[in-house]
């Protein structure tokens, strides 16, 4: 059984192919800003509202897939309960930068699986990431050789890449530090004999 990944996420799909799960992309063309602000609204927790994203993800691509497993995920970045998006420009990534410095930030990652438009399996995962402190003139000189990542990435870094040097100390899992808790997917995905087990 192929899966179906709501996402235009060539990392995610990279990472669900390199662990050897057949993935084919049907993006769910979410309005994510306004589902996230209601999510907040109503007193959702940073995790809470990355789990509810994967799940609406999954839910809206599976309800025209008849059949299908779909797979939803999203990632949120919290700052001391603060909630950020993307960089809208290389000026704010400088700047989110200048704010990452020195602290410790958390990067929720939830994944869920839909199928005949019912939501049957979500996780929430969580890591801790501590900046160390970083001067005006290495964050010019990152953002400047670094400025796909720092607009692409909520938190304007790539840990696979250079966005590594960016921290003194990383706690919690790898996968879901890129942006999906793979080892709890993989599971359920072998549970539901998607995958050999």
């Amino acid at each position: 059984m192929t899966l179906i990944l709501a996402s235009r996420s060539s990392a995610r799909r990279q990472m669900l192919q390199a662990a050897g799960v057949e993935v084919s992309l049907d993006p769910a063309d979410l309005d994510e800003g306004a589902f996230k602000g209601r999510l907040l609204s109503e007193g959702a927790t940073a995790a809470a509202v990355a789990e509810a994203l994967a799940g609406q993800k999954a839910l809206t691509v599976s309800s025209r897939r008849p059949g299908a497993l779909v797979l939803g995920s999203d990632q949120t970045l919290e700052l001391d309960g603060t909630l950020y998006d993307k960089a809208a420009s290389l000026d704010e990534a400088r700047a989110r930068l200048g704010q990452f410095s020195g602290r410790t930030h958390r990067l929720h990652s939830g994944a869920a699986l839909a199928c005949d438009g019912q939501l049957v399996w979500s996780v929430c995962d969580t890591a801790e990431l501590t900046v160390r402190s970083l001067s005006r003139t290495y964050i010019d000189a990152y953002v400047a050789t670094n400025a796909e990542a720092a607009l692409s990435a909520v938190g304007g870094y790539w840990l696979e890449g250079e966005g590594v040097q960016l921290f003194e100390r990383i706690e919690g899992d790898y996968f879901t530090i890129l942006g999906l808790p793979l080892l709890p997917l993989l599971a359920e995905l072998r549970g539901r004999g998607v995958m050999v087990s």
